[in-house]
């Protein structure tokens, strides 16, 4: 059975900034969560989901995650309640202080975690992690309290259109491919670890809340996610052809 979703107790307001507008919501737990729900669409909240349990298990400084939902009283008071919904939405845990990452800050993040996000977007074919010194969306953010990096936003991962050129040129951390894709010992301890890393995958399936798999309230369309086939795109780790990559 899913897990029971946290309470949203208070719709606060709705960001003007990305493609689905998270709402800014409190829930029973009494922390913020920018949540993303029916607006999204639900191949977004698939992609979220399951990269953030396979982005934890890789230990990427992801904010907490959960599934929250809204009751249906609050979400009529609200203006564009209709795109929060009242069903399961996805909700990432505010971090404070926080700006988006920059090219200045780039050397400030350990070279270690840099190859792990880069490696991260290409398991999971999340062509959204771009930057360079003319533009770009990193879909990073800098902790300016604690001076570390914060990872957000997959629901573009699972890219069935992913283009591994333009990946290869306009990744924030492109810059790594060949130190890690040409380093043999670097191959292998990353083949455990993404290996390992599957292991999170049953319990994120078991998890996803029935709705979801649904693009309609009805259930009578299916949503835009083929489970096999991502799994079959995440197992190709195991496989040579990964690690064809060009700089």
């Amino acid at each position: 059975m899913p897990i029971e979703p946290l309470l949203i107790v208070e719709i606060l307001e709705r960001s003007e900034q990305g493609v689905t507008r998270p709402f800014l919501c409190r829930c029973s737990d009494d922390q913020l969560y920018y949540v993303k729900g029916q607006g999204a669409g639900r191949r977004s909240l698939l992609c979220e989901w399951f990269a953030g349990h396979l982005a934890q298990a890789l230990d990427l400084p992801l904010p907490p995650f959960a599934i929250v939902e809204a009751p249906r009283e609050l979400v009529e008071l609200h203006p564009e309640g209709h795109d929060l919904g009242a069903v399961p939405a996805f909700g990432s845990r505010v971090v404070a202080h926080t700006q988006e990452l920059s090219v200045s800050h780039l050397d400030d993040v350990p070279v270690s975690l840099r190859r792990d996000v880069l490696m991260f977007d290409w398991w999971t074919h999340n062509p959204d992690r771009t930057l360079t010194t003319q533009s770009g969306n990193p879909n990073l953010l800098w902790d300016t309290d604690n001076g570390q990096l914060v990872v957000i936003d997959h629901n573009e991962a699972f890219d069935v259109a992913f283009e591994p050129q333009a990946f290869s040129e306009t990744h924030v951390f492109a810059g790594l491919i060949p130190s890690i894709f040409q380093d043999l010992v670097e191959r292998v301890s990353y083949v455990d670890r993404l290996r390992s890393a599957l292991a999170v995958w049953p319990a994120a399936c078991q998890n996803v809340p029935d709705e979801w798999w649904f693009a309609d309230v009805e259930r009578t369309v299916s949503a835009s996610f083929d489970l096999d086939a991502t799994w079959a795109l995440l197992n190709r780790c195991t496989q040579e052809e990964f690690w064809r990559l060009a700089p």
